[in-house]
């Protein structure tokens, strides 16, 4: 059984649909990349999933349930999802440590002390232990995107979106990342992926989504996708960012 399945979902902004009649199933600890031009409609369809945006037409479920219909607990539903955004959006007057448990505490009601113990394992887990104390100003831009991740881990999340979590930081800090994310593959963790890094999509990937213009134009994995690629326009699109030699 899928644990998220996107049905014919369009997105309009004004008399510009942005995303058009998108099908998509995500499995259980799968990780899937969505790849595309900038305004293609990855992070639109991210918002739409964690109901930050509402959809036009279509449907979504996550674990059988329509989170698109009017009527759900729009709450309920973002304590099974953890979103990191392209900025860190940490609070910058509290610490590591405060920025993390927030949420545990405030939203799924966790005990400090318990919140605050998990949240420290998951620090020493992501070599960010002696980093608890600090604030967000203390922290290279790596650091602050690692903390995000983390915070977001905090709440036991069913599934993790990231939308483009290495483009504002230096090409040095973005290693320490994508380690991260992989490690979080390499403990099941499904995941929806919007980036430019190739290197994420080759390397952490079970499949790959191209969209252009709103439209989910190709699917499929990372090594068909990057070397037999169906359609011209995913092979234009992976020419212009790998190279003209790469395809």
């Amino acid at each position: 059984m899928s644990l998220l399945t996107i049905e014919g979902v369009w997105k309009d902004f004004g008399d510009h649909s942005v995303l058009r009649g998108i099908d998509l199933e995500v499995r259980p600890h799968e990780v899937v990349s969505l790849i595309g031009a900038s305004g293609s409609g990855k992070s639109t369809l991210l918002r739409c999933v964690n109901l930050l945006e509402t959809v036009d037409d279509g449907a979504i479920h996550l674990d059988g349930q329509e989170i698109t219909d009017p009527r759900v607990n729009v709450d309920g539903v973002r304590k099974r999802l953890g979103m990191v955004f392209q900025a860190f959006n940490l609070f910058p007057h509290m610490s590591v440590l405060d920025n993390i448990t927030l949420a545990p505490r405030q939203v799924h009601k966790v005990a400090r002390e318990r919140a605050e113990e998990h949240a420290m394992e998951l620090l020493g887990r992501f070599g960010l232990a002696d980093k608890a104390r600090a604030y967000p100003d203390q922290l290279s831009g790596g650091q602050q995107q690692r903390v995000a991740i983390i915070r977001a881990l905090a709440t036991g999340p069913r599934l993790m979106l990231l939308d483009e979590v290495t483009s504002a930081l230096d090409p040095e800090l973005v290693t320490e990342v994508i380690a991260l994310i992989k490690e979080l593959k390499e403990s099941g963790m499904t995941m929806i992926v919007t980036t430019h890094e190739m290197s994420i999509c080759r390397d952490i990937s079970d499949t790959v989504c191209f969209l252009d213009d709103g439209v989910l134009l190709e699917k499929g994995p990372p090594e068909q996708i990057f070397t037999e690629p169906e359609h011209d326009r995913t092979r234009s699109f992976l020419r212009s960012v790998l190279g003209s030699g790469r395809l």
